[in-house]
């Protein structure tokens, strides 16, 4: 992850990350460009906003007071249920038909209008909803980027007005939607939580990989690590994803059929890649406003809803994208600390890249050429982009499942579709973190309420394990 917004503030309030050194730094705003010299500008600022989109369509400029207004209206909904047990709908345990008639009254209190707003909001494509608002081409591929950062799937499938909705769900410093840096890069995160773990006496251990959960009699009874060591322990809590917990770390024998066949069938689909460029010096953007606050923020050149879905059927065909979605950002432009003086670093998420490609595999040969492919596709709106580029390090989704043990290198551990969320989320009958081996836990975003640096899957775990431990929380 390069970008923090989606954390959870309560979060970041009850395990005191500030105090031990998390600063996140808001950025203002974003552009795409456009390959005829000119742009479209994202501004933080909400009257800048809309005389930019009055630009390029007056009749979007109208209509974008109405979309932000119904997207937070189905953010509002959704919000408070991230920190909260999804409920079983099959069980007749007081807590699940508690928690159920909880929902229903909430979604009741929507009104009829809303509700079926709701309902088909869930189900619709990205690219569907966005027709309902926009006209300029510009401005819908821009937004629609949201909609696929991450996922297997393109700004027309079904489902993808969710994912593109659950970027949204963020904020920072108050801001519903807003986006910013953590300062010295994602891993002070890591380094925050470590420091708030340590102070309440916990302790960590950094390059000890888990060969295996081991289990004795239908329970967890601790880990074997890759080094052969074995940490004996009564609970065992993985943040692993659904597939590599139980597919690679508990063997087969210790649970149910049907449960291994349903996490086989669990969609874990690579789709994006990582480029971590350095320069000497900061690259020129001919089509942007210079020295405009957009710099600092998330940078684009997919003008189209259709460009971006034609990067999505190379993907589908086995081949990185022709031409491929770029989500930039460059961070040395607000926080110092991450490159050298008048050096630069910028970060390059891309859609779409093959897990598996059609031609084979992965080989350094093949991605040389993957990574000299989005350099040339970004040097078109940069003349002096290869001049100053000083080294670029490539991460294909295969990277990512080596390095991170993300399957597939899917950033989401899992998509994040109708079929795939709350009750559903990874398992049914088991989306309440708990497994079919007793004491062994799921916190990771396979779990509910999904992917992205939030914590919720984290703090929804740790109450249910305090909860069969007998334990306040």
């Amino acid at each position: 992850s390069y970008v923090c917004s989606l954390l959870r503030p309560e979060i970041m309030r009850q395990l005191e990350l500030a105090k031990f050194g998390l600063q996140v730094i808001p950025y203002e705003g974003g552009a795409t460009m456009m390959a005829n010299g000119d742009h479209y500008a994202a501004y933080a600022n909400p009257d800048a906003k809309r005389r930019e989109m009055a630009r390029h369509s007056k009749r979007d400029a109208e209509a974008y007071a109405r979309y932000g207004n119904d997207v937070m209206r189905q953010c509002k909904f959704i919000r408070p249920l991230l920190m909260r047990t999804p409920p079983d709908p099959t069980s007749f345990k007081p807590k699940d038909f508690m928690e159920l008639l909880w929902l229903g009254k909430r979604f009741h209190a929507m009104g009829e209008k809303r509700m079926y707003e709701t309902i088909r909001f869930f189900t619709m494509s990205a690219a569907d909803y966005l027709d309902e608002y926009f006209e300029s081409d510009v401005i819908k591929g821009h937004l629609s980027g949201s909609s696929v950062i991450g996922t297997a799937l393109g700004p027309r499938s079904p489902g993808s007005a969710y994912v593109l909705l659950h970027h949204y769900m963020g904020e920072v410093d108050g801001h519903a939607g807003s986006w910013g840096f953590a300062r010295g890069g994602m891993g002070a995160i890591t380094q925050a939580l470590a420091k708030s773990l340590q102070a309440s006496g916990g302790n960590y251990m950094c390059d000890a990989g888990v060969e295996e959960i081991l289990v004795s009699e239908g329970r967890a009874r601790g880990v074997r690590l890759e080094s052969g060591e074995e940490l004996l322990a009564p609970v065992v809590v993985s943040n692993l994803d659904v597939k590599r917990t139980f597919l690679k770390t508990i063997k087969e024998e210790h649970l149910p059929e049907d449960f291994v066949t349903r996490v086989r069938n669990f969609r874990i689909r690579g789709s994006s890649a990582k480029i971590n460029m350095a320069f000497d010096g900061l690259p020129s953007w001919p089509s942007l406003p210079k020295d405009s606050p957009i710099l600092k923020g998330d940078l684009h050149y997919s003008e189209s809803l259709d460009e971006v879905e034609r990067a999505y059927d190379d993907w589908k065909d086995g081949r990185w994208s022709t031409v491929p979605y770029i989500d930039m950002i460059m961070p040395s432009l607000i926080d110092p600390t991450m490159a050298p003086e008048g050096k630069h670093f910028l970060s390059v998420f891309v859609q779409y890249c093959p897990y598996k490609p059609a031609v084979g595999e992965w080989t350094p040969e093949l991605k040389q050429q993957f990574g000299q492919h989005v350099i040339d596709a970004i040097a078109r709106y940069s003349p002096d982009f290869k001049q100053k580029l000083l080294h670029a390090e490539v991460r294909t989704p295969l990277d990512l499942e080596r390095e991170v043990g993300l399957t597939e290198g899917n950033i989401f551990q899992g998509e994040l579709t109708m079929d795939q969320l709350a009750f559903n989320r990874p398992v049914p009958g088991y989306a309440q973190y708990r497994t079919p081996v007793k004491n062994v836990y799921l916190c990771g975003s396979s779990t509910h309420p999904g992917g992205g640096v939030m914590g919720a899957p984290g703090a929804n775990a740790a109450r249910e394990i305090l909860s069969d431990l007998g334990r306040s929380h």
